[in-house]
């Protein structure tokens, strides 16, 4: 069975091999052109998600200042000083949470800009007085409050610290009404950095532009201080002359009419010409800015290339394991099964025959040795019901299972009668055969699967029950005296009945950690010994 079985599988597993290793050596050199353009598509998705989480995280914290009952009231009032110091203290606790550490404030009513920042000096936040009057100039102010939006994104220099930042300027409204801005900025060159440090410029060109085609972040200027810290611009179209590359931006710039959100998808381009082969255009949600890395790649990666190679895997494991599944139940698993049921079987009926002693393979040698290691290490000889090896070992497990549920265990201690002078009277012949109808009234007075019954010694029985009380006891000692009675086997030298009858001690305990099986046997014992003292044909209970 065994060698059949590895010859089996050795077949199907050398077949599927074969076949996985020619389409893996058809498809590799596409794999592998794949993986490089998807690490590229990757970057796309990876830096938009960084920036999207900067922004949105900053958005979070001016939305709630903007949002503040007391700044409302203070813009919409002023001149009033109770109001500002309120509004004042609502922004403070704000300011450092914020990347820039700064807030800008400008009034409508009043056409005055304030900041709200750390004085690095001082390590204290205060509140700046009128910096300038806004002037109709001021893009910024402006362009916020007639947007009719939330918010506008936008990139230019703070004139406090002469840098470039990623400027979000929060419209404040209440009951539809503009009462100012409040804007804040992230530093330029760090969120750059953060997004671009890692690439390799002769392979990969990563950009970021506005819904106008505006380049703010490039890569391939790193290392220029103009663009980094002073004003710049400069139109995609300037760069590239792709048309594949500008028309995808073009319509990824159409769709930019407001904020992408989550359900704004990468578009990838495969480019015709150019130094670059392909291109993904990542829309930055809560954003009208695009993500383009541009990667050399000979090929676009397309998760359809797996596909064949996916379905062909699974298509021959799934063979595989079925078939090794079959193999297995029909030649191990399936006979082990009934061996198994067997022995168990072999349990209630000890004259049953195990399975598979009939086969001429391994698993028939194994259920004959199993047959008679059984039956000469458990079974008496002269009875057929399990002998006192067994009783012992069996008894010793038992007590260990019940006694980590203070489980209750039954004993009985059965003895026949005069069983010296029915030898006497009738002969060792008849006195065996004697011992055998008794045994299998024994055995067949039971019908649980725990439960057993064996021969202790000579005439003398043991019973044992699991999970029984001693009512439950009781009366399975009470019928198997009635049953050997019932026997009606004749007993000239019994004085207390003209046939064969039986003394029972029963005991019955809760078993507990550190007991002996011997205890419950001894205590059996003398409850024996007491039905014998009182006149035989009875039985005695005693608790242990």
């Amino acid at each position: 069975m065994a060698v059949k079985f590895r010859r089996m599988n050795i077949l199907i597993f050398t077949v599927a091999f074969c076949v996985m290793a020619i389409m893996l050596i058809v498809l590799l050199n596409d794999v592998i052109a794949s993986i490089s353009a998807d690490y590229a598509s990757q970057y796309a998705f990876s830096s938009a998600e960084t920036l999207s989480a900067h922004i949105d995280r900053e958005i979070t914290l001016v939305s709630q200042v903007a949002h503040s009952n007391s700044v409302m009231e203070w813009m919409a009032d002023e001149s009033n000083e109770d109001k500002m110091a309120l509004a004042v203290e609502e922004m403070m606790g704000m300011v450092k949470e914020l990347y820039s550490y700064n807030l800008y404030v400008g009034l409508e009513s009043s056409l005055n800009q304030y900041r709200v920042g750390v004085d690095f000096l001082e390590d204290d936040i205060l509140l700046i007085d009128v910096l300038e009057v806004i002037d109709p100039y001021d893009e910024w102010y402006f362009r916020t409050i007639d947007s009719g939006r939330d918010y506008l994104l936008d990139i230019g220099i703070d004139r406090e610290i002469y840098r470039k930042r990623v400027w979000i300027d929060y419209a404040v409204k209440r009951d539809g009404v503009a009462l100012g801005v409040i804007s804040t900025g992230l530093e330029f060159s760090h969120v750059v950095g953060e997004l671009f440090m890692h690439y390799d410029n002769n392979n990969i060109r990563g950009m970021i532009i506005d819904e106008r085609g505006i380049i703010h972040m490039d890569s391939a200027l790193m290392g220029d201080r103009e663009f980094l810290f002073s004003e710049y611009e400069a139109h995609i179209s300037e760069e590239f002359s792709n048309p594949e590359l500008l028309e995808a931006i073009e319509a990824q710039m159409d769709l930019a009419d407001g904020y992408f959100d989550e359900t704004s998808e990468p578009v990838i381009v495969e480019l015709q010409s150019g130094p670059y082969r392909n291109a993904t255009i990542t829309p930055i949600r809560s954003a009208n800015w695009s993500v383009i890395i541009l990667s050399g790649s000979v090929s676009l990666f397309d998760i359809s290339n797996f596909v064949p190679i996916l379905i062909t895997v699974l298509v021959l494991l799934s063979a595989v394991t079925l078939v090794t599944s079959a193999a297995n139940y029909r030649l191990i698993f399936l006979p082990l099964g009934k061996l198994d049921q067997s022995l168990t079987a072999l349990r209630e009926n000890t004259e049953g025959r195990i399975f598979g002693a009939d086969r001429d393979d391994e698993l028939g040698d194994l259920s004959k040795t199993i047959q008679d290691l059984f039956t000469k290490a458990n079974v008496d000889a002269l009875t057929g019901i399990y002998n006192r090896r067994f009783m012992e070992n069996n008894l010793e497990q038992i007590m260990e299972m019940l006694s980590r549920a203070n489980g209750l265990l039954s004993v009985m201690m059965i003895d026949i009668d005069f069983f010296k002078r029915f030898n006497d009277a009738y002969g060792h012949d008849q006195g065996d055969v004697c011992l055998k109808e008794v045994a299998r009234i024994m055995s067949s007075g039971i019908m649980r699967i725990s439960d057993f019954a064996a021969r202790y010694g000579g005439e003398e029985f043991v019973v044992v029950l699991p999970n029984t009380d001693e009512k439950g006891a009781c009366i399975v000692a009470e019928k198997m005296l009635d049953r050997v009675r019932g026997l009606c086997i004749k007993h000239s030298g019994s004085t207390v009945c003209h046939y064969v009858t039986v003394s029972v001690g029963v005991t019955t305990g809760k078993v507990v950690y550190g007991q002996n099986w011997k205890q419950y046997i001894k205590r059996a014992d003398e409850a024996l010994y007491a039905s014998k003292k009182n006149g035989r044909n009875r039985f005695t209970f005693l608790e242990m």
